[in-house]
């Protein structure tokens, strides 16, 4: 139990001790669109996000598995049936007493990707917010997945970096519905500028700017 806590002090004290930039943010969760039930309704019926309801969603064990509860989505919305600790299970990725020492980075989660599924996975970074915007435009196509990498502080005035699937968009109103692994937040609609913010931050431990993963759903030719 203590050596427990010593690993999870490992992951959240510099998140604890490091100055808030964003705490001038209003965050997301004063936006009526945020939470709204019937937005949400007609979210949860877009292609992809049908896909991800056919299954129990699967909220992060602790705060450093958002990267393995994140792809255990993501193989649940193609019919595979993983946990987060199947993810990570005999690969490189091994928690310290239940935690992932500083997470994993945008990289690092394709790699792993790469590791359970037989499919291509692209690593988006720096795109402009119109391209941004057509990215997640292309999040309802169900022949594709997208992963979005993004630190909280632009869009909730706290937090740290993080990983969620991004279940669709709702192009009327200029939304995304990124499906949070936290079960603290579940999943929500922002507007794409406020994502795009959040995505183009840098990540501390890589030393390079978040983004996005882009995964083809389709079954590789014969």
């Amino acid at each position: 139990m203590i050596l427990a806590g010593i690993a999870g002090a490992a992951v959240l004290g510099p998140i604890l001790l490091r100055p808030n930039a964003y705490k001038a943010v209003t965050s997301i969760e004063t936006q009526p669109t945020f939470h709204d039930p019937a937005l949400l309704a007609q979210a949860w019926a877009l292609p992809v996000a049908e896909k991800y309801r056919q299954r129990p969603y699967e909220y992060q064990s602790n705060p450093s598995f958002c990267g393995p509860a994140t792809v255990a989505n993501l193989l649940r919305s193609l019919g595979v049936d993983f946990s987060q600790a199947d993810v990570i299970r005999g690969t490189a990725f091994q928690p310290w007493f239940g935690i992932l020492i500083n997470g994993l980075t945008l990289d690092e989660l394709a790699d792993l990707i790469r590791r359970r599924l037989d499919r291509p996975v692209r690593v988006v970074r720096d795109l402009s917010l119109p391209a941004f915007r057509e990215a997640m435009r292309s999040s309802n196509d169900p022949s594709k997945r997208l992963i979005v990498n993004f630190h909280r502080g632009p869009l909730f005035s706290r937090g740290a970096g993080h990983f969620s699937p991004v279940l669709g968009y709702l192009p009327d109103r200029d939304l995304v519905f990124v499906g949070d692994v936290n079960g603290d937040y579940t999943p929500f609609l922002v507007g794409t500028e406020r994502l795009w913010q959040a995505v183009t931050t840098i990540d501390g431990t890589s030393g390079k700017a978040r983004g996005l993963l882009v995964i083809d759903s389709t079954l590789p030719s014969p």
